[in-house]
């Protein structure tokens, strides 16, 4: 019997995710229950693309997957408490083992990347880089297998449905009324400068964190990247500069903090390699590149510290919530 393909799988989802038609684009007055359908759709949609060419081992995929993927776990977080309903948890948990599946696999290929790039044609190199390949295709088939079974089947399928009618949409307290009536405008100045305000408070001890809350930190500041990114739509035109003078200093720090948590994982995958050479996670050490990775974050930080925060004249006009 022939495996489910991507095109299968994203149409036993349609049905559930398509049964009302949505706006195409965001806006400023939209209410945030119409908000978070179509930036939730979005980034399923994307996760949905990646599917088929993750399954082939295409790395490119692979990256792209993922970081859909985080899309849309930030959504669900970007939009709490409105969703958090009975079957929030069973959602998160389900999303959050399809991110763990991917994510050996992703670490295994920028493992790799890196020791290609800095080795060149060293012998000793090559046959080192023979066991890390056994240990991604090891990966890879589990990873495969894993998209490939009735429950990512099941997630994809419960997770549109529960976008589009879980029990947060029809809950009726004032105050679940009150959450998906609110503007968009409004409920994203908020979260906005709430999650900035955390980010900053926390990058001031960058340099006295240790690996663990640094990469909570990056976890942070990608949360606050990928928020902003999915409210392009928002941005008035003469607030696009600010918008993209925040993005570069956030995606800045985002690529440095991201580099040594790649350092940390490749030391830890380098230790759990048989038959790898002693000094194997040593290539994942050095003290002058960690160094200037965390002045470059911390540079960006404080030049994101002196930029003016977020407010509802940045995301456009105020106006009556949209449907």
């Amino acid at each position: 019997m022939a495996r489910p393909t991507t095109t299968s799988t994203a149409a036993r989802a349609s049905p559930a995710a398509r049964r009302n038609a949505l706006p195409g684009r965001l806006s400023p007055g939209m209410a945030c229950d119409t908000a978070f359908r179509i930036i939730a759709r979005r980034h399923l949609d994307a996760v949905l693309a990646q599917h088929e060419g993750t399954c082939r081992g295409d790395p490119d995929a692979l990256h792209q997957i993922r970081i859909a993927l985080t899309h849309l776990r930030t959504a669900i977080r970007f939009f709490s408490p409105m969703v958090d309903d009975a079957l929030r948890p069973n959602v998160w948990a389900e999303l959050k083992w399809l991110n763990g599946q991917l994510g050996m696999v992703r670490d295994l290929d920028v493992a790799i990347e890196r020791i290609v790039a800095e080795s060149g044609d060293d012998l000793a190199v090559v046959a080192e880089l023979q066991h890390w390949d056994e240990k991604r295709a090891e990966s890879h088939r589990l990873l495969a297998r894993a998209l490939q079974s009735a429950r990512y089947r099941r997630l994809v399928e419960q997770t549109s449905i529960w976008i589009e009618s879980g029990p947060w949409s029809t809950r009726r307290s004032k105050e679940a009324i009150r959450l998906r009536r609110c503007t968009l405008a409004d409920h994203a100045t908020e979260r906005l400068t709430e999650w900035e305000t955390t980010l900053l408070k926390k990058a001031r001890k960058l340099r006295k964190l240790d690996v663990e809350k640094r990469h909570k930190l990056r976890i942070l500041n990608k949360r606050l990247t990928y928020s902003i990114e999915s409210l392009q739509d928002l941005f008035a035109e003469e607030s696009l500069t600010k918008q993209k003078s925040i993005l570069k200093k956030l995606r800045k720090a985002q690529r440095s903090l991201g580099r040594l948590n790649d350092d940390a994982r490749g030391r830890a995958l380098a230790a759990s390699l048989n038959g790898a050479s002693l000094d194997a996670s040593n290539r994942f050490r050095n003290r002058k590149r960690e160094k200037k990775l965390l002045r470059t974050a911390s540079t960006a930080y404080r030049k994101l510290d002196k930029t003016k925060p977020f407010r509802c004249s940045d995301l456009g006009p105020s106006s009556e919530p949209e449907v």
